[in-house]
Protein backbone atom coordinates (compact mmCIF):
# COMPACT_ATOMS: atom_id res chain seq x y z
CA UNK A 1 0.00 0.00 0.00
CA UNK A 2 1.57 3.30 -1.13
CA UNK A 3 0.80 6.31 1.09
CA UNK A 4 3.10 8.74 -0.73
CA UNK A 5 1.55 11.91 -2.17
CA UNK A 6 0.60 12.10 -5.83
CA UNK A 7 1.80 15.25 -7.66
CA UNK A 8 -1.60 16.89 -7.10
CA UNK A 9 -1.57 15.96 -3.42
CA UNK A 10 2.00 17.20 -2.98
CA UNK A 11 1.08 20.55 -4.55
CA UNK A 12 -1.91 20.88 -2.21
CA UNK A 13 0.25 20.03 0.81
CA UNK A 14 2.93 22.55 -0.15
CA UNK A 15 0.38 25.30 -0.74
CA UNK A 16 -1.25 24.56 2.61
CA UNK A 17 2.11 24.63 4.43
CA UNK A 18 2.93 28.01 2.89
CA UNK A 19 -0.41 29.44 3.97
CA UNK A 20 -0.10 28.06 7.50
CA UNK A 21 3.35 29.62 7.80
CA UNK A 22 1.83 33.00 6.91
CA UNK A 23 -0.95 32.84 9.51
CA UNK A 24 1.03 31.06 12.25
CA UNK A 25 0.02 32.17 15.71
CA UNK A 26 -2.97 34.26 14.64
CA UNK A 27 -5.61 31.85 15.93
CA UNK A 28 -5.84 30.25 19.39
CA UNK A 29 -5.91 26.46 19.52
CA UNK A 30 -7.71 25.80 22.80
CA UNK A 31 -9.82 27.29 25.57
CA UNK A 32 -12.60 29.83 25.40
CA UNK A 33 -10.76 32.05 22.93
CA UNK A 34 -10.59 29.16 20.44
CA UNK A 35 -14.34 28.64 20.63
CA UNK A 36 -15.02 32.37 20.43
CA UNK A 37 -12.97 32.69 17.23
CA UNK A 38 -13.83 29.38 15.61
CA UNK A 39 -16.15 31.06 13.09
CA UNK A 40 -13.36 33.41 12.05
CA UNK A 41 -11.00 30.45 11.66
CA UNK A 42 -13.60 28.57 9.60
CA UNK A 43 -13.98 31.48 7.17
CA UNK A 44 -10.22 31.95 6.92
CA UNK A 45 -9.77 28.29 5.97
CA UNK A 46 -12.55 28.48 3.40
CA UNK A 47 -11.29 31.71 1.84
CA UNK A 48 -7.85 30.15 1.41
CA UNK A 49 -9.35 27.05 -0.24
CA UNK A 50 -8.82 24.68 2.68
CA UNK A 51 -12.31 23.96 4.01
CA UNK A 52 -15.01 21.76 2.51
CA UNK A 53 -12.53 20.44 -0.05
CA UNK A 54 -14.24 17.04 -0.40
CA UNK A 55 -17.83 18.31 -0.43
CA UNK A 56 -20.02 18.95 -3.51
CA UNK A 57 -18.93 21.79 -5.76
CA UNK A 58 -22.50 23.02 -6.24
CA UNK A 59 -22.62 23.97 -2.55
CA UNK A 60 -19.18 25.54 -2.33
CA UNK A 61 -16.93 22.51 -2.03
CA UNK A 62 -14.21 21.26 -4.37
CA UNK A 63 -15.19 17.56 -4.75
CA UNK A 64 -11.64 16.37 -4.09
CA UNK A 65 -10.96 12.79 -2.90
CA UNK A 66 -11.02 12.14 0.88
CA UNK A 67 -7.21 11.99 1.01
CA UNK A 68 -7.14 15.80 0.77
CA UNK A 69 -8.93 16.07 4.10
CA UNK A 70 -6.28 13.73 5.51
CA UNK A 71 -3.52 16.03 4.26
CA UNK A 72 -5.35 19.02 5.70
CA UNK A 73 -5.70 17.48 9.15
CA UNK A 74 -2.10 16.28 9.18
CA UNK A 75 -0.68 19.67 8.25
CA UNK A 76 -2.90 21.57 10.69
CA UNK A 77 -1.62 19.34 13.49
CA UNK A 78 2.03 19.65 12.40
CA UNK A 79 1.74 23.45 12.23
CA UNK A 80 0.09 23.70 15.64
CA UNK A 81 -2.95 25.35 14.04
CA UNK A 82 -6.53 24.90 15.31
CA UNK A 83 -8.39 21.85 13.98
CA UNK A 84 -10.90 22.46 11.21
CA UNK A 85 -14.43 22.99 12.54
CA UNK A 86 -16.39 19.76 12.82
CA UNK A 87 -19.35 20.01 10.42
CA UNK A 88 -19.06 16.94 8.25
CA UNK A 89 -21.76 15.03 10.09
CA UNK A 90 -24.27 17.87 9.56
CA UNK A 91 -23.37 18.17 5.88
CA UNK A 92 -23.86 14.41 5.53
CA UNK A 93 -27.23 14.49 7.31
CA UNK A 94 -28.67 17.37 5.32
CA UNK A 95 -27.03 16.23 2.09
CA UNK A 96 -28.56 12.77 2.32
CA UNK A 97 -31.97 13.50 3.80
CA UNK A 98 -32.79 17.14 3.04
CA UNK A 99 -34.72 18.25 -0.03
CA UNK A 100 -32.85 19.91 -2.87
CA UNK A 101 -34.41 23.22 -1.79
CA UNK A 102 -33.10 22.85 1.77
CA UNK A 103 -29.67 21.81 0.51
CA UNK A 104 -29.42 24.82 -1.81
CA UNK A 105 -30.59 27.18 0.90
CA UNK A 106 -28.45 25.95 3.80
CA UNK A 107 -25.40 23.96 2.67
CA UNK A 108 -23.48 26.88 1.08
CA UNK A 109 -23.59 28.98 4.26
CA UNK A 110 -22.76 25.93 6.39
CA UNK A 111 -19.71 25.14 4.27
CA UNK A 112 -18.36 28.66 3.80
CA UNK A 113 -18.87 29.57 7.46
CA UNK A 114 -21.16 32.56 7.00
CA UNK A 115 -23.88 30.75 8.97
CA UNK A 116 -23.08 28.93 12.21
CA UNK A 117 -24.75 25.66 13.19
CA UNK A 118 -25.39 23.46 16.20
CA UNK A 119 -26.92 20.01 16.67
CA UNK A 120 -29.98 19.64 18.91
CA UNK A 121 -30.05 15.92 19.67
CA UNK A 122 -29.18 15.05 23.30
CA UNK A 123 -31.48 15.88 26.21
CA UNK A 124 -31.01 15.76 30.00
CA UNK A 125 -33.07 12.56 30.16
CA UNK A 126 -32.17 11.20 26.72
CA UNK A 127 -28.46 11.27 26.01
CA UNK A 128 -27.33 7.95 24.61
CA UNK A 129 -30.93 6.71 24.54
CA UNK A 130 -31.80 9.17 21.81
CA UNK A 131 -35.12 7.50 21.03
CA UNK A 132 -36.34 8.56 24.49
CA UNK A 133 -36.22 12.27 23.64
CA UNK A 134 -39.23 14.30 24.82
CA UNK A 135 -38.88 17.61 22.95
CA UNK A 136 -42.09 18.03 20.95
CA UNK A 137 -42.95 19.66 17.63
CA UNK A 138 -46.67 20.37 17.15
CA UNK A 139 -48.04 21.33 13.73
CA UNK A 140 -49.98 24.59 13.73
CA UNK A 141 -50.88 25.70 10.22
CA UNK A 142 -47.77 26.30 8.16
CA UNK A 143 -45.31 25.93 11.03
CA UNK A 144 -44.38 23.74 14.00
CA UNK A 145 -44.19 24.88 17.62
CA UNK A 146 -41.27 23.49 19.63
CA UNK A 147 -41.20 22.78 23.37
CA UNK A 148 -38.32 20.99 25.09
CA UNK A 149 -34.80 21.03 26.46
CA UNK A 150 -31.52 20.11 24.75
CA UNK A 151 -28.10 19.73 26.36
CA UNK A 152 -24.43 19.29 25.37
CA UNK A 153 -25.24 21.47 22.36
CA UNK A 154 -21.91 22.48 20.86
CA UNK A 155 -21.64 26.14 19.74
CA UNK A 156 -25.29 26.79 20.64
CA UNK A 157 -24.55 30.28 21.94
CA UNK A 158 -23.10 31.41 18.59
CA UNK A 159 -25.26 29.31 16.25
CA UNK A 160 -27.60 30.78 13.69
CA UNK A 161 -29.31 27.46 12.98
CA UNK A 162 -29.89 24.16 14.75
CA UNK A 163 -30.47 20.73 13.24
CA UNK A 164 -33.12 19.67 15.75
CA UNK A 165 -34.75 16.36 16.62
CA UNK A 166 -38.25 16.55 18.10
CA UNK A 167 -41.15 14.17 18.63
CA UNK A 168 -44.05 14.71 16.25
CA UNK A 169 -46.02 11.54 17.01
CA UNK A 170 -46.38 9.87 20.42
CA UNK A 171 -48.69 7.09 19.21
CA UNK A 172 -46.10 5.11 17.26
CA UNK A 173 -42.94 3.24 18.36
CA UNK A 174 -40.36 5.63 19.77
CA UNK A 175 -37.98 5.58 16.81
CA UNK A 176 -40.77 6.27 14.30
CA UNK A 177 -42.25 9.33 15.98
CA UNK A 178 -39.18 11.58 15.68
CA UNK A 179 -38.75 14.26 13.02
CA UNK A 180 -35.85 16.54 12.09
CA UNK A 181 -36.03 20.29 11.61
CA UNK A 182 -33.85 23.25 10.73
CA UNK A 183 -34.73 25.89 13.30
CA UNK A 184 -33.49 29.45 13.72
CA UNK A 185 -31.70 30.13 16.99
CA UNK A 186 -32.46 33.87 16.73
CA UNK A 187 -36.08 34.05 17.86
CA UNK A 188 -38.24 34.36 20.95
CA UNK A 189 -38.70 31.06 22.77
CA UNK A 190 -35.01 30.03 22.54
CA UNK A 191 -33.13 30.33 25.83
CA UNK A 192 -29.37 29.73 26.08
CA UNK A 193 -27.67 28.38 29.21
CA UNK A 194 -23.90 27.93 28.81
CA UNK A 195 -22.23 25.00 30.59
CA UNK A 196 -18.83 25.21 32.23
CA UNK A 197 -16.76 22.07 31.67
CA UNK A 198 -14.52 20.44 34.26
CA UNK A 199 -11.53 21.47 32.12
CA UNK A 200 -12.49 25.12 32.67
CA UNK A 201 -13.81 25.75 29.15
CA UNK A 202 -17.09 27.69 29.26
CA UNK A 203 -17.91 28.26 25.59
CA UNK A 204 -17.97 24.82 23.97
CA UNK A 205 -21.23 23.36 25.26
CA UNK A 206 -24.60 24.75 26.19
CA UNK A 207 -28.07 23.73 27.13
CA UNK A 208 -30.99 25.19 25.23
CA UNK A 209 -34.65 25.51 26.16
CA UNK A 210 -37.28 25.78 23.45
CA UNK A 211 -40.45 27.33 24.84
CA UNK A 212 -42.84 28.03 21.98
CA UNK A 213 -40.14 28.59 19.35
CA UNK A 214 -41.41 28.08 15.81
CA UNK A 215 -40.06 26.52 12.64
CA UNK A 216 -41.65 26.72 9.17
CA UNK A 217 -43.11 23.43 8.00
CA UNK A 218 -40.96 23.58 4.85
CA UNK A 219 -37.86 23.34 7.07
CA UNK A 220 -38.77 19.79 8.05
CA UNK A 221 -35.91 17.53 6.89
CA UNK A 222 -37.47 14.64 5.00
CA UNK A 223 -40.96 13.49 5.94
CA UNK A 224 -42.59 13.49 9.40
CA UNK A 225 -41.13 10.54 11.29
CA UNK A 226 -37.91 10.43 9.23
CA UNK A 227 -35.82 12.00 11.98
CA UNK A 228 -34.38 8.74 13.24
CA UNK A 229 -32.96 7.84 9.83
CA UNK A 230 -31.36 11.26 9.54
CA UNK A 231 -29.99 10.99 13.08
CA UNK A 232 -28.37 7.63 12.34
CA UNK A 233 -26.66 9.14 9.29
CA UNK A 234 -25.35 11.99 11.43
CA UNK A 235 -24.10 9.94 14.37
CA UNK A 236 -22.72 7.23 12.09
CA UNK A 237 -20.54 9.82 10.38
CA UNK A 238 -19.70 11.47 13.71
CA UNK A 239 -18.44 8.16 15.12
CA UNK A 240 -15.96 7.47 12.33
CA UNK A 241 -12.45 8.93 12.42
CA UNK A 242 -13.02 9.54 8.68
CA UNK A 243 -9.60 11.17 8.31
CA UNK A 244 -6.26 11.21 10.09
CA UNK A 245 -7.10 14.37 11.98
CA UNK A 246 -7.55 12.68 15.32
CA UNK A 247 -4.52 10.44 14.91
CA UNK A 248 -2.31 13.33 13.82
CA UNK A 249 -3.22 15.40 16.86
CA UNK A 250 -2.86 12.52 19.29
CA UNK A 251 0.53 11.68 17.80
CA UNK A 252 1.70 15.28 18.05
CA UNK A 253 0.72 15.48 21.73
CA UNK A 254 2.50 12.20 22.47
CA UNK A 255 5.68 13.54 20.84
CA UNK A 256 5.40 16.77 22.83
CA UNK A 257 5.01 14.81 26.03
CA UNK A 258 8.02 12.65 25.20
CA UNK A 259 10.17 15.76 24.71
CA UNK A 260 9.36 16.85 28.25
CA UNK A 261 10.37 13.62 29.92
CA UNK A 262 13.69 13.72 31.76
CA UNK A 263 14.48 10.17 32.75
CA UNK A 264 12.64 6.86 32.24
CA UNK A 265 9.57 6.99 30.00
CA UNK A 266 6.37 6.69 32.06
CA UNK A 267 4.50 3.50 31.11
CA UNK A 268 1.38 5.60 30.42
CA UNK A 269 3.26 7.53 27.76
CA UNK A 270 4.68 4.37 26.17
CA UNK A 271 1.19 2.86 25.96
CA UNK A 272 -0.21 6.08 24.51
CA UNK A 273 2.44 5.95 21.77
CA UNK A 274 1.40 2.39 20.89
CA UNK A 275 -2.30 3.29 20.90
CA UNK A 276 -1.76 6.38 18.74
CA UNK A 277 0.16 4.43 16.12
CA UNK A 278 -2.54 1.76 16.12
CA UNK A 279 -5.20 4.40 15.42
CA UNK A 280 -3.10 6.01 12.69
CA UNK A 281 -2.79 2.72 10.82
CA UNK A 282 -6.44 1.85 11.39
CA UNK A 283 -7.60 5.15 9.95
CA UNK A 284 -5.33 4.75 6.94
CA UNK A 285 -7.02 1.42 6.30
CA UNK A 286 -10.41 3.08 6.62
CA UNK A 287 -9.33 5.76 4.16
CA UNK A 288 -8.17 3.13 1.67
CA UNK A 289 -11.54 1.38 1.97
CA UNK A 290 -13.36 4.68 1.52
CA UNK A 291 -11.38 5.42 -1.66
CA UNK A 292 -12.47 1.99 -2.92
CA UNK A 293 -16.14 2.89 -2.33
CA UNK A 294 -16.59 0.85 0.85
CA UNK A 295 -19.18 2.16 3.33
CA UNK A 296 -19.02 1.01 6.93
CA UNK A 297 -22.41 1.55 8.59
CA UNK A 298 -22.33 0.12 12.12
CA UNK A 299 -18.55 -0.31 11.87
CA UNK A 300 -18.41 3.32 12.94
CA UNK A 301 -19.02 2.04 16.46
CA UNK A 302 -15.70 0.17 16.31
CA UNK A 303 -13.99 3.37 15.24
CA UNK A 304 -15.63 5.30 18.06
CA UNK A 305 -14.37 2.80 20.65
CA UNK A 306 -10.85 2.97 19.25
CA UNK A 307 -10.88 6.77 19.38
CA UNK A 308 -12.10 6.64 22.96
CA UNK A 309 -9.34 4.27 24.05
CA UNK A 310 -6.66 6.33 22.34
CA UNK A 311 -7.95 9.68 23.57
CA UNK A 312 -8.07 8.48 27.15
CA UNK A 313 -4.67 6.76 26.88
CA UNK A 314 -3.16 10.05 25.71
CA UNK A 315 -5.03 11.86 28.48
CA UNK A 316 -3.52 9.56 31.11
CA UNK A 317 -0.09 10.12 29.56
CA UNK A 318 -0.57 13.89 29.80
CA UNK A 319 -1.49 13.50 33.45
CA UNK A 320 1.56 11.31 34.17
CA UNK A 321 3.92 13.82 32.55
CA UNK A 322 2.41 17.12 33.63
CA UNK A 323 0.22 16.16 36.56
CA UNK A 324 -1.65 19.06 38.08
CA UNK A 325 1.35 21.36 37.50
CA UNK A 326 0.41 22.16 33.90
CA UNK A 327 -3.16 23.46 33.39
CA UNK A 328 -3.13 22.67 29.67
CA UNK A 329 -2.08 19.04 30.16
CA UNK A 330 -4.53 18.66 33.02
CA UNK A 331 -7.21 20.04 30.71
CA UNK A 332 -6.29 17.44 28.07
CA UNK A 333 -6.78 14.69 30.62
CA UNK A 334 -10.09 16.14 31.83
CA UNK A 335 -11.41 16.50 28.30
CA UNK A 336 -10.44 12.92 27.41
CA UNK A 337 -12.87 11.62 30.02
CA UNK A 338 -15.78 12.90 27.93
CA UNK A 339 -14.80 10.83 24.89
CA UNK A 340 -16.51 7.73 26.30
CA UNK A 341 -19.80 9.66 26.47
CA UNK A 342 -19.99 12.09 23.54
CA UNK A 343 -21.24 10.74 20.24
CA UNK A 344 -22.86 7.82 22.07
CA UNK A 345 -21.46 6.10 25.14
CA UNK A 346 -19.03 3.20 24.89
CA UNK A 347 -21.74 0.93 26.27
CA UNK A 348 -24.06 1.92 23.42
CA UNK A 349 -21.28 1.30 20.88
CA UNK A 350 -20.72 -2.19 22.31
CA UNK A 351 -24.43 -2.94 22.08
CA UNK A 352 -24.43 -1.86 18.42
CA UNK A 353 -21.40 -4.02 17.67
CA UNK A 354 -22.98 -7.00 19.42
CA UNK A 355 -26.37 -6.69 17.72
CA UNK A 356 -25.58 -5.31 14.25
CA UNK A 357 -22.11 -6.67 13.51
CA UNK A 358 -21.86 -9.90 15.51
CA UNK A 359 -25.56 -10.74 15.30
CA UNK A 360 -25.83 -11.56 19.01
CA UNK A 361 -29.29 -11.72 20.51
CA UNK A 362 -30.98 -11.88 17.09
Amino acid sequence: MDFRDSPEEAEFRARLRDWLAEIAGRFPTSGDEYWARQGEWHQALYAAGFFGVTWPREFGGQELPPVFDVILDEELAIAGAPPRPSLGYLVQGLGRHGSKELQQRFLPGMINGTERWCQGFSEPGAGSDLAALTTTATREGDHYVIHGHKIWTSYSDVADWCLLLARTDSDVPRHKGISAFIISMHQPGVEQRPLQMISGVTREFGQVRFDGATVPADQLVGEPGDGWKMAMTVVGHEREPATLGFAARYGKLVRQLASRVDGPTPPELAWAAVQTEMLRLHVRRRLSEQLDGVTHGPDGSLDKLLMTWVDQSVGHAALSVGGSRDPELLGSYMYSRAQSVMGGTSQIQKNIIAARILGLGV
